[in-house]
């Protein structure tokens, strides 16, 4: 896997992206190293902080539950869990609870009985809309539990 330091100018205008984004204050950082996972994405780590960039899109990683915690999320039925860590859009059926977002937004996919965080992916309806319908995507999930991602930062160093 190829490993790239970036440049200091070049994490700070990174950081500033994924802050306006999101929404959220990151803070700064000196550098961010990447670690080329295929051609449309990364695994991005800096001094506390790791997050993925698919494509143009910057997802928090699964392994973050603090910052996690700072989005909207989802919680869905056991019965949901073998399917979303398998890479499935999140269901309108599976969806016990969730908190107020809107179409493309990060929301995070949090499974009912333990409330652990099984995915993030991004808003395909806002959430006001969920009461009416009966079937249908929700979700997109962009990273779960168990993928390559998962897999392949089990063997990033984090220094």
């Amino acid at each position: 896997m190829k490993i790239n330091l970036i440049s200091k100018s070049e994490t700070s205008k990174i950081i500033k992206e994924v802050s306006q984004r999101w929404k959220k204050d990151i803070p700064k950082i000196k550098n961010i190293k990447s670690h080329y996972v295929t051609d449309e994405s990364q695994i991005m780590v800096g001094n506390g902080l790791k997050f993925l960039k698919l494509n143009n899109e910057y997802i928090p990683f699964l392994t973050e539950l603090e910052l996690l915690e700072k989005f909207p999320s989802v919680t869905v039925d056991m019965g949901a869990v073998k399917f979303m860590c398998n890479g499935a859009n999140v269901m309108r059926p599976g969806i016990k609870n969730h908190s107020e977002f809107n179409l493309d937004d990060i929301v995070c996919v949090i499974e009912e009985s333990q409330h652990k965080f099984l995915a993030v992916g991004k808003a395909l309806v806002d959430s006001f809309k969920i009461k009416e319908m009966k079937k249908g995507e929700v979700i997109k999930n962009l990273h779960y539990i168990s993928d390559e991602y998962w897999e392949i930062n089990k063997t990033i160093s984090t220094n």
